[in-house]
């Protein structure tokens, strides 16, 4: 029987592996190895992540209840080693050439453990420390090109706004200890059912929802969503774009269902479910408000994904129903961030790819794109249109799901304010849809590079969206089980 944290141990030591591979051949060129190390550990932890959640793997609590693994943790799990999989992939023409090769794969194995520990949190303590273990190699990344003024500025920025929004968040833990006197989730949940300090608890749960809205990139901690475009390598973006969120909803999720019950919160008058309401119609409209206003495709991507953010958030706005529409509208926000995963990096990975072809930045930069590189495009068509909602992935059963969960709790104005939003994102998303397939080019473009491993990425994310389309039953029995853990604990 392996141990229930077998898919962090396989992150944590590929980690550890790729440095001392380093450190036996330092002059040796092996950055085939290096990515394949991480690539494959990245996979086998999802894969084992995704057997242990097939088999009905129980909860499993962990260092005295600081970590508890259930079907949420390796729902999740599985999420982030696949987009770090085609991260890790990807990466391998794009750091071929790069110093310290084997300290950026690391910090993506690192990273990506913290968001699985991030999962498994059952301790704001815990859960604070594992934030930080995502952070830090986090703003590495975006600057790891050190000697790139735009890097080294993403790098700064994010930083900066990370180290405000983390301080929010501990200060917000603070109060809700003083108020409760516990950091566990289950002694927590206890604590707080008439409890005399309704100020100071209120005060601490404003702010932790703060600190979260960091991490998912939602309004008014979205500025460094923009910013981390800037980083390089390319991949990097996809990487904090898809996995970075779903690792603050991830926790958010815990805390707020297992920790913070809506119930009883409602009866103190903290009704929290109205915040993330409020934060959800402001973070999709902003978001998809912004994107349409860009001209630079990798911003208009940033700014969707904070309308994404907004999306999900409506699975936390909508928990004041009856258990049952609990269940169904929390299983509709993760599978939609499993879909997410897959269709934001393919289409974070397909612009990385154009930037190799010295195609530009803007809209009108790419026309006729689809005459070159007609696969990667094709490709890239499917993942903006599944963002948008349209049937053609995954994101069509997952936004449907997400909107007819917010109608079934009574939140049928949020579910409209979602429609709207969906409506804003297929006009640009149709933009550049035109743009590589209809307009003709200013100029010829030589698509000529066909560099294997991004094409692999871009491929085998574009498969899994398309399948998730016909086959959604995997994805929602998943996040069924992962939803009941959380509603049901």
């Amino acid at each position: 029987m392996l141990p229930a944290l077998t898919p962090q141990y396989v992150l944590g030591l590929a980690a550890l592996l790729v440095l001392v591979v380093d450190a036996i051949a330092p002059t040796t060129r092996k950055n085939g190895l290096l990515a394949g190390i991480a690539t494959l550990a990245s996979a086998l932890s999802a894969g084992v992540a995704a057997w242990f959640l097939a088999a009905g793997t129980g909860r499993t609590a962990l260092f005295d209840g600081a970590l508890a693994v259930d079907a949420s943790t390796l729902f999740f799990t599985v999420v982030f080693g696949a987009v770090a999989a085609l991260v890790s992939l990807a990466s391998y023409d794009y750091v071929r050439d790069e110093p310290h090769r084997s300290a950026y794969y690391a910090l993506v194995l690192l990273a990506t453990t913290g968001m699985s520990v991030m999962a498994a949190a059952n301790s704001l303590v815990t859960g604070f420390v594992a934030l930080e273990l995502v952070s830090l190699p986090a703003y590495a990344l975006v600057a790891y090109l050190k000697h790139d003024e735009g890097s080294v500025e993403a790098g700064l920025k994010y930083f900066l706004v990370g180290a405000l929004s983390s301080a929010i968040l501990v200060y917000g833990i603070s109060l809700v200890y003083a108020a409760t006197g516990v950091f566990g989730f289950e002694a927590l949940a206890r604590a707080v059912h008439g409890n005399a300090h309704v100020t100071v608890l209120g005060a601490g749960v404003v702010m932790v929802i703060g600190g979260f809205a960091f991490k998912t990139a939602s309004v008014p901690f979205h500025f460094w969503a923009p910013r981390r475009t800037r980083a390089r390598p390319r991949p990097v973006s996809a990487f904090l774009s898809s996995a970075s969120k779903a690792a603050g909803f991830a926790l958010a999720f815990r805390v707020f269902l297992l920790a913070f019950p809506a119930a009883a919160f409602d009866q103190l008058g903290i009704p929290w479910t109205v915040v993330f309401a409020v934060l959800a119609v402001v973070t999709m409209t902003l978001g998809n408000v912004a994107a349409a206003t860009q001209e630079n495709v990798k911003r208009m991507l940033a700014y969707s994904s904070i309308g994404h953010a907004g999306y999900v958030l409506i699975a936390l706005a909508a928990l004041s129903g009856p258990p049952a529409s609990d269940v169904d509208v929390v299983r509709a926000g993760l599978a939609h961030l499993f879909v997410y995963g897959f269709m934001n990096t393919g289409a974070f990975l397909v612009v990385a790819l154009a930037e190799r072809w010295g195609v530009g930045r803007t809209f009108e930069d790419y026309n006729g794109l689809g005459r070159s590189a007609p696969v990667a495009c094709a490709a890239l068509a499917v993942f903006l249109f599944s963002l948008a909602g349209l049937p053609v992935g995954g994101g069509f059963w997952t936004k449907y799901a997400l909107f007819f969960g917010a109608v079934q709790s009574g939140l049928w104005w949020l579910a409209a304010v979602g429609i709207v939003n969906s409506a804003l994102s297929l006009f640009y998303y149709s933009r550049l849809v035109k743009a590589v397939w209809v307009n003709d080019p200013a100029a010829a473009i030589d698509a000529r590079e066909r560099p294997v491993a991004i094409y692999a990425a871009v491929v085998v994310a574009a498969v899994v969206t398309v399948a998730l389309l016909v086959a959604p039953d995997v994805v929602f029995s998943w996040a069924n089980a992962a939803a009941r853990a959380l509603v049901s604990a």
